[in-house]
């Protein structure tokens, strides 16, 4: 007999039931918050004080500079046979992220078994450090959500604890895991507001939602929170007032988060706001650097001290690298620079997947008192002005000032360069004097442009686009400057060893993953490739329109010297 074909009906009933499933799943995630019963509670971080006991793990309360040592360099394990106080979110990948307060009694005693997360049908994954969060001091950890809790929704926080054969699943608490599509991330506080970043309330392809949708929350208890005013809603970035806040709410920090007003709903949040620091009198007396460099980066140690060696003789005075959670020796590369010269580089730990543009955003912000210019650019992004090849026989500081400069209008607050893509140029793996003089072979059209910024000039929102900052307008001015003027040799397309990581992570927000048929025709794709990492054919010789040798002759006549050992470039080791 012929098979029937399903009815409409039954094919709209089939819909239907897949719809609400879906819509049922979506709304557990996004109420996480408010039915779980885990909460971190972090005391403010003092700046100056040590605490330390000889029987457990050292958790030092560091300044800024100190915390770039502590993060990979500690091996931290348990000897605590009870579970840890602990909060996790799903990132992507099947990946958890888990907080811990920095006041849990975390030993490194050795011989001690390492960290586990417990989920429940008694599956378990090893729990690794991955580092601490600069301002609210958490420690995390990172552990992979096993297959079978993949399979049933909402999924479930795991317990942090030692010695998981000896745990027993029955006594433990599984609250629901928020995801970190709907998550309040990140916080910190200016003299005049507060900076919370946000991620799912907003759409980056600039649908934003008027700030009057939303109140910041601060509190544990959602009912009795204090709440003020946003006055910005741009992207991922959310400005409101100051709550006014008792002696005794000063002394921990406090949860802060962004409630949609017409829903009631407060997102899930691992963000925690502190009072801010009275007001600097006398003003800071460290002299402001002229410009400063800021890029995200995830495994960079191999490109780091060609890029900060050529950039700060050429006039950058600080790096600031938001670190997407590199497991390479970055750390290492960073100290030493910083030990050998006069190299100023700051790493901020900056877990948070795909949020490249809420780390510049916070930048802007976070760095104000410290850098007069800021200049957004890659680790594999040069700058260059194809006069240097005639007028500048040795490198000056005062080089990329002359192009901030090259305008007369006092009124410019963002100086923007266009660049050039260059391909492998037939390097089969990274090249060893570096990629200023590897890759000589680029593409004939010039593409998109990477800005120098004037952080006065930002507007309160903070809205950016990875390549440039909205202004505040009513005075500032933004500048391009012709090619003949200044130019970006961007080594976009390296050797495939290289470039096949870009695969395996990307800290860019346009493409969510290369692997999935998202925004296809974006510029962050490339041409020729598909949706894996499957080398081409003619991968070596491919983006070759135009061979341009101008920066690799520049850096061997700036860099470059005959050593014992044969001619070398500075960086070079």
């Amino acid at each position: 007999m012929p098979r029937k074909s399903p009815t409409a009906m039954t094919v709209f009933l089939f819909l239907l039931c897949f719809f609400l499933i879906g819509f049922y799943s979506l709304l557990l995630s996004r109420s996480a918050i408010s039915s779980s019963p885990v909460e971190l509670r972090f005391r403010p971080q003092n700046l100056t004080a040590r605490y330390k006991d000889s029987d457990a793990f050292t958790f030092n309360h560091v300044i800024r500079e100190d915390i770039n040592e502590l993060t990979h360099r500690t091996r931290l394990v348990t000897s605590i046979r009870r579970p840890v106080d602990s909060f996790s979110v799903l990132l992507p990948n099947w990946e958890v992220l888990v907080l811990v307060s920095n006041e849990n009694p975390l030993t490194s005693k050795p011989g001690d078994c390492g960290l586990y997360c417990i989920f429940p049908r008694n599956e378990t994954s090893p729990a690794n450090f991955s580092g601490v969060l600069p301002f609210s001091g958490a420690l995390t950890f990172k552990c992979i959500l096993p297959n079978r809790n993949r399979r049933r929704q909402p999924f479930r926080q795991p317990v942090l604890a030692g010695f998981p054969e000896e745990e027993s699943n029955a006594s433990f608490s599984f609250p629901v895991m928020p995801r970190w599509d709907f998550l309040a991330y990140e916080c910190f506080s200016t003299e005049t507001d507060v900076v919370v970043f946000v991620k799912g309330l907003n759409n980056r392809q600039g649908i934003n939602k008027s700030p009057e949708d939303f109140s910041c929350v601060f509190g544990y208890d959602i009912k009795n929170a204090v709440r003020t005013a946003v006055t910005s809603s741009k992207q991922e970035v959310f400005r409101c007032h100051h709550p006014i806040t008792t002696d005794s709410a000063a002394a921990e920090r406090i949860k802060v988060s962004i409630e949609i007003k017409s829903e009631k709903l407060v997102v899930p949040s691992v963000a925690y706001y502190t009072p801010p620091p009275p007001r600097r009198t006398p003003p800071n007396s460290k002299p402001k650097s002229l410009l400063c460099a800021t890029t995200m980066v995830y495994n960079v140690a191999k490109f780091l001290r060609e890029w900060v060696t050529y950039y700060s003789e050429i006039g950058v005075g600080k790096f600031i690298l938001y670190d997407n959670g590199s497991d390479d020796d970055l750390e290492s590369v960073v100290k030493e620079l910083n030990k050998e010269g006069d190299y100023k580089i700051e790493r901020i730990f900056w877990v948070w997947p795909k949020t490249q543009e809420a780390g510049f955003s916070h930048s802007a912000v976070y760095f104000k008192d410290s850098c007069t210019w800021m200049m957004y650019v890659d680790v594999d992004e040069f700058i260059f002005s194809p006069s240097w090849l005639k007028n500048a026989s040795r490198p000056s500081k005062t080089l990329l000032k002359s192009l901030l400069s090259a305008s007369s209008d006092r009124s410019t607050g963002q100086v923007s360069i266009k660049c050039n893509d260059f391909g492998p140029s037939g390097q089969k793996n990274h090249p060893g004097t570096g990629v200023t003089q590897g890759y000589n072979c680029r593409r004939q059209a010039e593409q998109r442009h990477k800005s120098m910024v004037l952080l006065d000039a930002v507007d309160h929102s903070l809205l950016n686009v990875i390549h440039h900052f909205d202004l505040n307008d009513s005075y500032y001015s933004w500048k391009e400057l012709p090619l003949e003027a200044a130019v970006i040799n961007h080594y976009k397309y390296q050797a495939w060893p290289e470039f096949v990581t870009k695969f395996r992570r990307r800290v860019s927000a346009f493409v969510a993953d290369w692997r999935t048929r998202v925004n296809p025709m974006s510029k962050d794709r490339t041409p020729g490739l598909g949706f894996q990492p499957i080398k081409p054919d003619r991968w070596e010789k491919m983006f070759c329109d135009v061979k341009d040798e101008r920066l690799k002759l520049l850096t061997r006549n700036w860099f470059g010297s005959e050593t014992p050992d044969g001619f070398k470039m500075a960086w070079q080791r």
